[in-house]
């Protein structure tokens, strides 16, 4: 399912960038683009995402911008006068001793740097994530819906094709007996009419398709009944599709009459279009 959110946050250390943006795709992938500071995170960030969304390919991105003047070098004054003074007793010791100020510099403890409270940071871009989260997810909803009326449209065209087919079964059955009787009649020797009868019963119960028309119409029930859950229903969907398209192929096998070989088409069109929204739908 398409999203995207994005969100700033200002924090004591600098300015916090988050963005989420997701494309179709059958399972959760998430991608990370992370700065120095906040590679630690990537676990917290996959968790935080793989509870809320179930399905797609999700690229999550924070950037950090610190402040003018963050991590900005410090000098211990005290330890360098301690280190001036030592040096200057060392030349009086050995005349030949010469004391380079910028090799004082470099002694550990003499020049610091003024680093991010990564911990505090660290906290500033969970809380930016979970804001845009949200935002996503609702995004992601709104999608959702307007997926769920297109499919709910769909459903209700193989509802009225079920409708059309059932309004037609009587007569395609007294055209199926009619059509019978007459080629038995034609034939050159007499047919005792028990086994007319008989012979016209086996053949109307292989044309028959109400129990695919009952199993449609349960079908037809669950779509709509998954489709308000609140909850992921993608694959559940996907499962149903498979059945909707069974009932269609033997409805198209067993149909002798050009409005129900026309209808098993119609299906599987609107089976299709289905199908391709569902795998847009977590």
């Amino acid at each position: 399912m398409t999203a995207f959110a994005g969100g700033e946050s200002t924090t004591a250390h600098g300015t916090l960038t988050c963005e989420l943006r997701s494309v179709n795709h059958r399972f959760l992938e998430i991608a990370t683009r992370l700065p120095d500071e906040l590679r630690a995170l990537e676990p917290a960030l996959r968790e935080r995402i793989g509870a809320r969304i179930s399905r797609g390919k999700v690229d999550v991105s924070l950037r950090f911008r610190a402040v003018d003047g963050a991590g900005a070098l410090q000098v211990d004054r005290g330890r360098l006068t301690e280190l001036s003074r030592l040096s200057r007793e060392l030349e009086n010791e050995f005349p030949g001793l010469r004391t380079d100020f910028s090799q004082l510099l470099l002694i550990p403890g003499v020049v610091k740097s003024e680093g991010v409270d990564t911990a505090a940071l660290q906290g500033d871009a969970l809380a930016l994530l979970d804001a845009v989260l949200d935002e996503f997810v609702a995004a992601r909803e709104r999608e959702g819906g307007k997926l769920a009326q297109a499919i709910t449209e769909r459903l209700d065209g193989i509802a009225s094709i079920r409708d059309v087919v059932r309004e037609c079964i009587p007569a395609i059955r007294e055209g199926q007996r009619t059509r019978l009787q007459s080629r038995l009649a034609d034939l050159p020797v007499p047919v005792d009419p028990g086994r007319i009868e008989q012979e016209l019963v086996l053949a109307l119960q292989k044309l028959d398709i109400d129990e695919e028309l009952d199993r449609l119409d349960a079908h037809l029930s669950e779509a709509r009944r998954v489709l308000k859950l609140r909850e992921a229903v993608g694959r559940r969907l996907d499962f149903l599709l498979q059945e909707f398209n069974r009932e269609a192929n033997t409805l198209g096998s067993k149909s002798v009459d050009s409005r129900t070989s026309a209808a098993a088409i119609d299906l599987k069109v609107l089976i299709d279009q289905i199908r391709e929204q569902v795998q847009n739908l977590e």
